[in-house]
């Protein structure tokens, strides 16, 4: 196993970015259910990002980043590609630190998030609703404006803040067997790993993903990561392709991956709406859908489970029931 401290971000990161971003983000509470236990016959604790600053995790790397730049380098202000919450966290970010944010956006983006975005702040540019797309209208703001660039889940920084909420969850939540989140860029995935591999070595982390959009769960089996296939699902935060900095860590340190359909996505979501009385998007239900669908291949039978619901940014005109 590759060594802790060989990965590119390390827990003395993470760190430094909960001190950094401390005054900014919130210390999310930690929901339990014994109807939810119940049904997977194991102990779940939800770390509750769906009360974050902005509605999600984001939060915290985009704090991290910004705020981790010398006056000269974010002067001329941020600029990012997003389909909504990182958009809306680095236009809360650099609203903090009085600098401008361009956000690129893509045309089929919730018109939630969009709004949410608007009333930040950010200065948004929509873009027809492709990789290639995004990529190529964020590297002309940053030419012509001269912004610096805050990618949304491969940029070092991101990743060691949305570790902070993590290293929350394990202090809050003693003796913890495994650790489960979603992933779409990786950014959150591989901040969890960071902090949950330093704080509990022999903790069990499990990467989650819906089967419709699943680059990330095949990259990880085979060794090397694709950027390929056209991801039409519900969770609309998970359409992303998998980083580079995420692809390493996650191979380093994962443990298991488990994929959920879009039919389980939906169950999950309306579950946590139901019974935990909290509201949660789609990307926020996969961990628990995959969990759900593959209870008994992954053997968690009686475990204490750390899940990252990580946001709660939901049209409500288009419930999907």
């Amino acid at each position: 196993m590759t060594p802790l401290d060989a990965l590119p971000v390390r827990y003395a990161d993470i760190q430094a970015a909960a001190a950094r971003i401390r005054p900014y983000v919130h210390r999310t509470p930690v929901l339990h259910s014994t109807q939810l236990d119940a049904l997977l016959g194991a102990e779940l604790h939800f770390k509750c990002e769906n009360f974050q600053r902005i509605g999600a995790f984001k939060a915290r790397g985009a704090h991290n980043a910004v705020f981790a730049l010398d006056d000269e380098d974010v002067r001329r202000g941020v600029a990012t590609h997003s389909s909504g919450n990182h958009a809306a966290a680095l236009s809360l970010a650099a609203r903090n630190r009085g600098v401008p944010a361009w956000i690129v956006m893509p045309s089929n983006a919730p018109q939630a998030k969009i709004e949410s975005v608007r009333r930040l702040g950010g200065r948004i540019q929509f873009c027809e609703p492709t990789l290639q797309a995004r990529e190529a209208m964020a590297a002309e703001l940053v030419a012509r404006e001269g912004a610096r660039l805050v990618h949304p889940h491969d940029d070092l920084l991101v990743i060691a803040g949305q570790g902070t909420a993590t290293a929350e969850l394990i202090e809050d939540v003693p003796g913890l067997d495994a650790i489960v989140a979603p992933v779409g860029g990786g950014g959150l995935m591989a901040g969890t790993a960071v902090a949950a591999r330093a704080l509990r070595p022999d903790i069990r982390i499990i990467a989650t993903e819906p089967a419709a959009a699943d680059d990330a769960y095949r990259s990880w089996r085979q060794g090397r990561r694709l950027r390929d296939g056209s991801p039409d699902t519900i969770a609309d935060g998970l359409r992303t392709t998998l980083g580079a900095h995420g692809f390493t860590i996650m191979q380093a340190l994962l443990d298991d991956f488990a994929t959920a359909s879009e039919s389980a996505i939906v169950e999950a979501m309306r579950r946590i709406w139901q019974i935990l009385k909290i509201v949660v998007e789609p990307s926020s239900a996969v961990a628990l859908a995959a969990l759900l669908e593959n209870r008994e291949r992954l053997n968690l039978q009686g475990a204490r489970i750390g899940v990252i619901l990580t946001g709660g940014n939901v049209d409500l005109d288009r419930l999907p029931w």
